[in-house]
């Protein structure tokens, strides 16, 4: 989601871009193919579970951040935002690196479903099709999902900023693997109950790729819930810093 180089300015504006477009689309390409290889008939990872899920959604995150830090390796609009709002990022960069994250996490379902397609056609059940692109609520009461996304993102954002302020060893390296650690906690830990989606680009984009690709019998795109996942991240992420920033 983002390392330790947080004070990113204007410069190298082109190159910021690219980079949080390729590491949103690797992350979800990776995070969304551990839930297509657990929840899709006939894979060799069918039914592994979700600890297998959260470990690979861990990984989806670490894995982008350890090759794209130079743009800060942010990935997450909710958190571009926040950034942003605690000085940072330059607001200038916020909608290119909103636009660049929500195109990657476009690309990278679309990639979930070219590497998936004869198993999301072996799958019967849209639910599971849907799931494998975004979350949904295991209990639909919006006000306690929205809560649940709020508090995921808060602890993810406050801890991330948390750690930035360390000066143990090698500050860079300690935040992105730490970074990794913390998508696995908010997953085993508050993932529960709406999937732990923390991030528009991880939910929205593979959401829009669900609707317009061809795949056979599936759902609507639960439309209706796909507010949660967009608007309670966002609030969750500036909370999280302006908190952060008082108390560190």
């Amino acid at each position: 989601m983002v390392t330790l180089n947080l004070a990113l300015k204007e410069e190298n504006t082109v190159q910021n871009y690219l980079y949080e477009f390729l590491g949103t689309a690797f992350l979800v390409l990776l995070g969304d193919g551990v839930c297509a290889g657990v929840l899709l008939n006939k894979t060799k990872t069918n039914g592994s579970g979700f600890i297998v899920i959260a470990f690979g959604w861990a990984c989806a995150v670490l894995i982008p951040a350890l090759m794209f830090t130079k743009s800060g390796a942010v990935f997450n609009p909710a958190l571009t935002i926040a950034l942003a709002a605690i000085g940072k990022l330059s607001w200038a960069l916020v909608p290119g690196y909103v636009v660049a994250e929500m195109l990657g996490g476009l690309l990278g379902g679309i990639l979930v479903w070219v590497m998936y397609k004869d198993h999301f056609a072996a799958t019967e059940d849209g639910d599971t099709k849907l799931g494998v692109f975004c979350t949904g609520p295991a209990i639909r009461n919006y006000t306690n999902n929205f809560v649940s996304e709020f508090i995921a993102t808060f602890v993810l954002v406050f801890t991330i900023l948390g750690i930035s302020q360390t000066s143990v060893g090698d500050v860079a390296a300690v935040g992105t693997f730490g970074v990794g650690a913390i998508i696995l906690s908010c997953g085993v830990s508050l993932g529960g109950t709406t999937g732990y989606a923390m991030n528009p680009a991880r939910d929205f984009s593979p959401r829009v790729a669900h609707a317009i690709l061809p795949i056979p019998n599936k759902r609507n795109s639960d439309w209706g819930y796909s507010w949660i996942p967009v608007v309670a991240p966002i609030c969750g992420a500036v909370v999280a810093a302006l908190s952060a920033t008082a108390i560190f």
